[in-house]
């Protein structure tokens, strides 16, 4: 009986443990600026054929008919309903993509990974060994 209940209490520790480590990026997510603190958009992250994507949904203080004034083939579209997180693969608990994520106001993509730690999304963008991570709420 006593190993039976100390059995019992292993599985059920193990599968917190694991539960605790699997992502719940999945949702909508308000895109914080790491420089002002102000939130700029809500992203919706879903995920497609069991790759990731986000599109933003709303767009926070600006105007929703802005377009993108890029290159390529976001050039002149609505920034709102662009998907800039594109085809990410999970990876262990990352999910990642080199020229994963677009910014539209830097007309840039980049390498991204993206986790969730303590409730919040962790959105890392790197150009080389150089990064810059964004910590993003749900919205």
């Amino acid at each position: 009986m006593k190993n039976t209940l100390k059995l019992s209490a292993l599985i059920i520790s193990l599968f917190l443990c694991c539960n605790s480590f699997s992502q719940n990026v999945i949702g909508k997510w308000k895109n914080i600026d790491d420089k002002t603190g102000e939130a700029k958009s809500i992203i919706n992250v879903y995920e497609e054929d069991g790759k990731l994507y986000g599109q933003i949904v709303e767009l926070l203080n600006s105007d929703p008919d802005a377009v993108c004034d890029c290159s390529g083939n976001k050039a002149g579209q609505k920034i709102l309903g662009m998907v800039i997180i594109d085809g990410l693969k999970k990876e262990g608990k990352y999910w990642t993509k080199d020229k994963g994520i677009f910014d539209p106001e830097k007309d840039t993509y980049y390498d991204v990974k993206i986790w969730e730690e303590d409730g919040k999304l962790m959105v890392r963008g790197y150009i080389g060994f150089l990064h810059r991570t964004q910590v993003w709420v749900k919205a």
